[in-house]
């Protein structure tokens, strides 16, 4: 979805395997997130599943098409990522549901078109009051 040429994407919470909370809490990590975003985020990733066609098509373009920010491997063992500044629009809406986040994209070979991880200077699962099946939108923040 376009709003006024911001572009939006709703996606489905899901648990996957957990890999990423390692990923984050490393020092590098966390110090070059909050470098170049600003805030130091949660060790986790929240996951989201695309669920139409349409939606990955649209993630395929804000991918192509958005500035993101790289984050650089520390280490040959670890890949490099891109960011993505997003707003995180609680499923409720009113006061308070709106956060600033990051979509973080591992650049890795089979990576998941309809996968999209969300990072956040908190737990969005308790902060949001969501858990998995709730669906969550994204405005991605050029």
């Amino acid at each position: 979805m376009e709003t006024r040429g911001r572009k939006k994407l709703t996606g489905v919470v899901f648990s996957d395997l957990g890999q990423a909370g390692s990923f984050m809490s490393l020092d590098w990590v966390q110090k070059t997130l909050q470098e170049k975003l600003g805030f130091s985020p949660y060790p986790a990733t929240l996951n989201l599943r695309l669920s139409s066609e349409e939606e990955v098509a649209l993630w395929k373009e804000i991918q192509n098409e958005m500035e993101s920010l790289d984050l650089p491997p520390s280490a040959p063992a670890f890949c490099s990522a891109r960011l993505f500044r997003v707003g995180i629009e609680g499923p409720r809406g009113g006061v308070g549901a709106r956060l600033i986040g990051a979509v973080l994209v591992p650049q890795v070979n089979d990576y998941p078109p309809n996968k999209i991880e969300v990072i956040a200077p908190l737990r969005l699962k308790d902060n949001l009051g969501i858990r998995d099946g709730d669906r969550l939108t994204l405005e991605f923040l050029g």
